[in-house]
């Protein structure tokens, strides 16, 4: 190799003789150039979704190749975003594929030192069955004055703040006039 060529493979020496502001191909170092965008790749799809951190509702592109996420960015074609992401957003590839990540239901018993695993199903009844001995133990149908009253402040329900309007009317539904809980509130109001 000459030493003339050496000098062009330095980026600044190929803007010095070609011109140029530095901002183009005379800027480009070999590895750059090979670069290619991720959804160039044939074995990428992109999956459209929405940020699962708060409510404002950010579009993310979700990049799968080989069923594994590659990469999670923001959405240019949305109309909430723009293509933007909070640091919450940007870091939430991290959420699905860290490997601290739990991935299987633990339960720690009263008392107990160590977590052991649990089968969905049962972690399921066993909050169903919880909540309906707290209900059947402290629900109060009338005030001292003889009115129906139907409700118990043993259990409360705190909604996470990427419920829509339906889910929060179906909670609502659910756990006020179907439970009698008088304490239902929603995140994003704290």
């Amino acid at each position: 190799m000459s030493l003339h060529d050496l000098f062009r493979r330095w980026p600044l020496m190929r803007q010095i003789l070609d011109g140029g502001d530095g901002t183009g191909p005379e800027a480009e170092s070999a590895g750059t150039r090979a670069l290619r965008a991720r959804i160039l790749d044939p074995g990428v799809r992109v999956a459209r979704s929405i940020c699962p951190y708060c409510g404002v509702g950010c579009g993310q592109l979700i990049f799968v190749k080989n069923e594994k996420i590659t990469a999670i960015e923001g959405d240019p074609a949305s109309p909430i975003s723009g293509g933007c992401l909070c640091p919450k957003g940007a870091a939430s590839h991290q959420l699905l594929t860290h490997a601290g990540r739990l991935t299987q239901i633990l339960y720690r018993a009263p008392r107990a030192t160590t977590w052991q695993p649990l089968a969905l199903e049962r972690a399921m009844d066993m909050v169903a069955e919880r909540v309906w001995a707290s209900r059947s133990r402290t629900f109060v149908r009338h005030d001292p004055a003889g009115r129906p009253i139907g409700h118990t402040t043993a259990i409360a329900h705190l909604g996470g703040a990427t419920l829509d309007n339906e889910e929060n009317y179906l909670i609502k539904k659910l756990f006020s006039a179907g439970l009698g809980m008088v304490c239902v509130s929603n995140q994003a109001r704290v």
